[in-house]
């Protein structure tokens, strides 16, 4: 069935143009309740949000996430401004982690994630020790994900499943700070000429491992 064009918006990113759908205003009466958005109800909900979540609340949207939270966070050394950082932030939200941790400058390209920023936990660490410090408060594993410096194969080592998955820079990879914090450094095994893949690819490919040993088995 052909869509009205006014239920889409357009959206510029940088390197792609889609049309998004969206909803336009909700048909009276309202749904009442906190949740609830009145300027979205009235307007129509054009965000790239699942349909459960339209016309709701940053907030509420925030706090039904958080109900369902896997206990796997990732966190980002040193990409500056890289827009592979919100690339990862969209992915992590597409999965529900726990959190995003920005380890190095502050400021981060957000492009790339779409807004999914909003609705997940993004925390920023100043170094390496300050994520080192926050993952032994919060009993979790920090799982380095490096080509080479002895890694072991992703495929030969079980994730463990309260984690943190630590990448670096796609050019220069983890720093020598950054693979020493680590409890286990792993790679993911390659046949192709190139030296490395995209950073957030990569990033990806371990979140699913990890969804695929710990969720959809259960």
């Amino acid at each position: 069935m052909s869509q009205n064009p006014s239920e889409f918006e357009r959206s510029f990113e940088p390197g792609e143009f889609y049309l998004s759908k969206g909803v336009g205003p909700h048909p009276l009466p309202w749904p009442r309740g906190d949740e609830y958005d009145e300027q979205l109800l009235a307007d129509g909900d054009r965000r790239n949000v699942a349909d459960e979540y339209r016309y709701l609340t940053v907030e509420a949207i925030r706090t039904k996430l958080a109900a369902a939270r896997l206990p796997l966070e990732v966190a980002i050394e040193n990409w500056q401004h890289d827009l592979n950082i919100g690339s990862l932030v969209r992915t992590s939200n597409a999965f529900n982690l726990n959190a995003v941790h920005i380890v190095g400058k502050k400021h981060w390209n957000q492009h790339g994630a779409l807004m999914t920023d909003k609705y997940l936990d993004v925390q920023h660490h100043p170094n390496v020790k300050s994520l080192r410090d926050y993952a032994d408060n919060a009993g979790l594993l920090v799982v380095g994900i490096e080509n080479g410096v002895n890694a072991i194969p992703l495929h030969e080592n079980p994730l463990p499943r309260n984690a943190i998955l630590f990448l670096g820079n796609e050019g220069s990879g983890l720093t020598d700070e950054g693979l020493s914090a680590c409890d286990v450094v792993l790679e993911i095994p390659q046949w192709g000429s190139v030296r490395s893949m995209n950073a957030s690819v990569a990033g990806g490919i371990v979140i699913f491992e990890w969804i695929r040993q710990h969720q959809l088995n259960q």
